[in-house]
C-alpha cells in the first residue's frame, strides 16, 4: 500500500500502475494494441456461421453485416476465395461488391490479422465469404482469433456441394461456431418447392462426379447448341428433383400420356 495524503483514500499499487499505463498510452498512442480497445478491455467475441444454398443471399448479407459493423466505428477485414466474379472481392448478385483479401488453402488467417496489427491497423471483426472452401485448420484458426484475440468472426458459406454432401469447411464450422444460422431468404426449385441442394450442370445435364470445387454461377439454362450450353453452371433444386436429376418440367408428367 503506498502512502496517501491525510484524508485521502488509500491507493493500491495496482491502481498506480494502471494510471501509469493509461498515461503511457495517451502519450504514445502507437503503443495501443492495433486491434483497439477490444484487446485492452476484452469482451466476449463470437464465431457466427450463416449458411444456405446458392442464391439465398449470403454475400449480400455478408456486405450488410460489414456495413452495420463499420457504422459503429469498428474496423473489419473482408476475406474470400473463389468469388463468382473471379476477382478478390465479395460480390452479390444484386450488384453490391467490395474488395477483399483472397485466401487459398495455405493461408494462415491468424498471420493475416497479426500483419494488419503490426502495420498499425485495427481489426475488430472478420467477414469470411465462401467459407465452405476453408480447410479444417483455417476454421480452427478463426476460432483461435475469437477466443484468444477477441476478434468477432462472421462466416458465410454453402451448406452442401453438388453431390449433396457437406463441404469440409462447412462441417467444421458447424462443429466449432458459437452460433449457426440458416439464411432465411427462401430459394425455390423450378417446381415451386423450397430449393435446398445445389446441382452442377454441364452441357445441359446434371452431373454427380467431378472436382468438389468448380467455380461457376447460377443462371437460366442457355440455349441448346450454343457455346454457353457446354459451360458449367449451377441450379438450386428441391431434394426430390436433385435425387432425380430433373432440371425442369417434362412434356408429360409422371403417369401421364403425352398428347400428340
Amino acid at each position: 500500500m503506498t502512502p496517501s495524503p491525510v484524508g485521502a483514500p488509500a491507493r493500491d499499487l495496482d491502481d498506480d500502475l494502471d494510471d501509469d499505463l493509461a498515461d503511457d498510452l495517451l502519450l504514445a498512442p502507437d503503443r495501443v494494441p492495433a486491434s483497439g480497445d477490444r484487446r485492452r478491455h476484452p469482451a466476449p467475441a463470437h464465431l457466427v456461421f450463416f449458411h444456405g444454398p446458392m442464391d439465398c443471399g449470403k454475400s449480400t448479407l455478408a456486405l450488410q453485416v460489414d456495413h452495420n459493423q463499420s457504422r459503429q466505428g469498428r474496423h473489419g477485414l473482408l476475406l474470400t476465395q473463389g468469388d463468382r466474379s473471379g476477382d478478390p472481392q465479395i460480390s452479390s448478385r444484386v450488384g453490391l461488391r467490395r474488395a477483399a483479401v483472397e485466401l487459398d488453402a495455405g493461408t494462415d488467417v491468424r498471420l493475416l490479422v497479426r500483419d494488419r496489427w503490426a502495420a498499425g491497423h485495427r481489426v475488430d471483426y472478420l467477414i469470411v465469404d465462401e467459407a465452405q472452401f476453408l480447410t479444417d485448420g483455417q476454421v480452427e484458426q478463426l476460432a483461435e482469433l475469437v477466443d484468444e484475440s477477441h476478434v468477432d468472426v462472421y462466416a458465410f458459406g454453402l451448406t452442401t456441394d453438388f453431390r449433396a454432401r457437406m463441404f469440409p469447411g462447412t462441417r467444421r464450422l458447424f462443429e466449432l461456431a458459437d452460433d449457426v444460422q440458416r439464411i432465411q431468404v427462401e430459394v425455390l426449385c423450378w417446381c415451386g418447392l423450397p430449393g435446398l441442394l445445389n446441382a452442377r450442370v454441364v452441357g445441359g445435364a446434371m452431373v454427380r462426379e467431378g472436382e468438389t470445387v468448380v467455380v461457376a454461377d447460377t443462371g437460366p439454362a442457355p440455349v441448346a447448341g450454343t457455346p454457353e450450353a457446354a459451360a458449367v453452371r449451377y441450379q438450386v433444386l428441391c431434394r426430390r428433383h436433385h435425387a432425380r436429376g430433373q432440371l425442369g418440367p417434362t412434356p408429360a408428367g409422371p403417369g401421364q400420356l403425352a398428347l400428340r
